[in-house]
C-alpha cells in the first residue's frame, strides 16, 4: 500500500476530516430548518416533530465530533 494510500484511509480520524465532517453534518441543518418552517405553515404537527428529532441528532452529532477533535489532540494522522 502507498504512503498517499494510507494517509487518505486515514483522513477521516484527522482533523482535517472532523472539520469536514462537522461542516457537512452542519449543512444538514439547513435542511431541517426548511423542512420545519414548511411544517409550521402547514400546521403539520407529525412534520414539526421529525424536523426536532432531526435538529437534536444534528445537535448530538455535531458534540460528538467535537469530542473526537478535542481527543485527536496533537496525534494528527495527516502530519505525519
Amino acid at each position: 500500500m502507498s504512503k498517499a494510500l494510507s494517509k487518505a484511509k486515514g483522513f477521516k480520524q484527522s482533523k482535517s476530516g472532523m472539520y469536514l465532517s462537522m461542516a457537512t453534518t452542519a449543512f444538514g441543518a439547513i435542511g431541517v430548518a426548511k423542512q420545519a418552517k414548511k411544517a409550521r405553515l402547514e400546521n403539520d404537527t407529525l412534520r414539526l416533530i421529525d424536523a426536532a428529532v432531526s435538529a437534536a441528532a444534528i445537535v448530538t452529532g455535531l458534540a460528538i465530533l467535537y469530542r473526537e477533535l478535542k481527543r485527536l489532540g496533537d496525534d494528527d494522522v495527516l502530519l505525519g
